[in-house]
């Protein structure tokens, strides 16, 4: 049985209840990484954390797009995007009253293969309860997303049989 991928939390144990992050090592390209990472409505296959993802608009992932996310133990949300580098990063939010989350997704080249980071920053009125509320569900959340995207990345049965 292999044992889990490694992944590095980046909030120390008395951190903000606002930021969330964690960064994974991925023995891939960074172009594999990165396409997993921009198909949004691929999610679902590689990570429990989320049931569905439903884009609200066509054409590939732009500043502006929009998609519905169903994730177990919380409502369903649209997230907007607010900022992408193609092949590299993208940042979306979603609001609802008195909060804002935003996450951001975020592939660098490393010599091994890549590095991806994934993180949550809550925001508004009540982000500070919301995120404080949730700590847990999000450390969770963001590791199982981190292992499966490694997983999955890493797998060349997915890829073909390229070597990069």
């Amino acid at each position: 049985m292999q044992s889990p991928p490694q992944v590095v939390a980046d909030r120390a144990p008395n951190a903000s209840m606002t930021d969330f992050s964690i960064s994974v090592d991925i023995r891939a390209a960074p172009q594999r990484v990165w396409a997993l990472i921009s198909d949004i409505e691929g999610w679902p296959d590689w990570t429990p954390t989320v049931k569905s993802v439903e884009r609200l608009d066509a054409g590939p992932l732009a500043v502006g797009s929009r998609a519905r996310i169903r994730q177990p133990k919380l409502l369903p949300a649209v997230w907007q995007i607010t900022s992408l580098e193609n092949g590299s990063a993208f940042t979306w939010v979603t609001r609802s009253p008195g909060v804002s989350v935003t996450a951001h997704h975020s592939v660098e080249a490393t010599t091994d293969g890549s590095r991806a980071t994934l993180s949550l920053r809550f925001g508004g009125l009540l982000g500070p309860f919301v995120g404080w509320l949730t700590r847990r569900l999000n450390d969770r959340y963001l590791g199982l997303e981190a292992a499966g995207l490694k997983r999955r990345s890493e797998d060349q049965a997915w890829h073909g049989s390229s070597s990069s």
